[in-house]
């Protein structure tokens, strides 16, 4: 089992900068069972396609504001169960998810821009104004400086600091778990995460 997850995570940046990629029989039972997630498919393709001439800061936005206009929903009501992790494939097929999806598709959109994937960290991070949880995507632009932060709540990319109504708890990628210093220096305190692990499971597979 350690050996196949060493594996999944060597071989993420190749499957990551493909990925999502629909084959063309998947796009032919979609577009018999949902003409319109063949159209929100093509037209997250094309959108990726467009935004490769940009520069960097402008593809943030361009990405937050593009993914944050889908549907949002609780996992309960669209997958039957509590903090399912959707692939960008099940997001783009559905067209709604909730905060964990937003993030990983963000992810996998950046990465596809050809975004170094060590620097962006699915965040889980605590509401002050309401107590709950939330997941956003982290994306240190610059070492041991506060964050950018792409919220499906928010259309505006503000770094860490300014997100007052936040309280960042773990930063999960592929390289491990992280906790963030008052310094904005991140401290590893783990390997892997399971809901994680299963994730890059399910991409590689282009699921």
């Amino acid at each position: 089992m350690k050996f196949i997850i060493i594996s999944i995570l060597f071989l993420l940046p190749l499957y990551a900068k493909e990925y999502p990629s629909f084959t063309q029989s998947e796009l032919t039972a979609i577009s018999k069972k949902d003409p319109i997630a063949l159209h929100r498919i093509k037209d997250y393709a094309q959108y990726i396609q467009n935004s490769q001439t940009y520069p960097q800061n402008i593809q943030l936005n361009r990405i937050n504001f593009y993914l944050n206009r889908l549907l949002s929903q609780y996992d309960e009501v669209t997958n039957k169960q509590v903090d399912h992790w959707a692939t960008p494939k099940e997001f783009l097929t559905k067209g709604y998810g909730d905060c964990e999806d937003y993030a990983i598709i963000k992810y996998y959109s950046l990465i596809k821009l050809g975004f170094d994937e060590k620097r962006l960290f699915m965040t889980i991070v605590k509401e002050n104004f309401y107590g709950g949880e939330h997941m956003v995507l982290s994306y240190f632009q610059t070492e041991n400086a506060p964050p950018l932060i792409l919220d499906n709540l928010s259309f505006k990319i503000l770094d860490l600091q300014k997100r007052s109504d936040l309280t960042p708890q773990y930063f999960i990628n592929s390289t491990g778990i992280y906790t963030i210093t008052p310094q904005f220096k991140l401290q590893k305190v783990a390997n892997t995460y399971p809901k994680f692990e299963s994730l890059l499971q399910k991409v590689q597979k282009n699921h």
